[in-house]
């Protein structure tokens, strides 16, 4: 038998990871009937809200970096041709900015 069959996640933090990628990927269904379980494995509402928040901002920050991203892109579309100059072998090279994978939540939950 595999090691995840070993020790079963409670359904109750099967719910509120279900719960959260419902809203992360804006499944139609919401989440909903996650909450009516969470509620009745008697979850504090406010543990409810806490990963509401982080999976709202989970997928509205991957909403705004996607934008960001086509917007980018389109720009280059109309931008003037750009003269051809020697290939530098260090210009693909990656550039570390800032230390966070992801920003806080509104209220200052991490998400990571």
């Amino acid at each position: 038998m595999s090691e995840s069959h070993a020790n079963p996640l409670h359904p109750s933090i099967v719910a509120l990871v279900a719960l959260a990628a419902n809203i992360a990927s804006n499944h139609p269904n919401q989440g909903l009937c996650q909450v009516d379980r969470l509620k009745q494995y008697g979850v504090a509402k406010e543990q409810i809200d806490s990963v509401i928040e982080i999976a709202r901002h989970i997928r509205d920050e991957t909403s705004e970096k996607a934008d960001a991203r086509f917007d980018a892109a389109y720009g280059e579309a109309f931008a003037p041709a750009k003269p051809k100059l020697k290939v530098d072998p260090f210009a693909n090279l990656a550039v570390v900015e800032g230390g966070a994978c992801c920003t806080p939540t509104q209220s200052g939950q991490s998400c990571c």
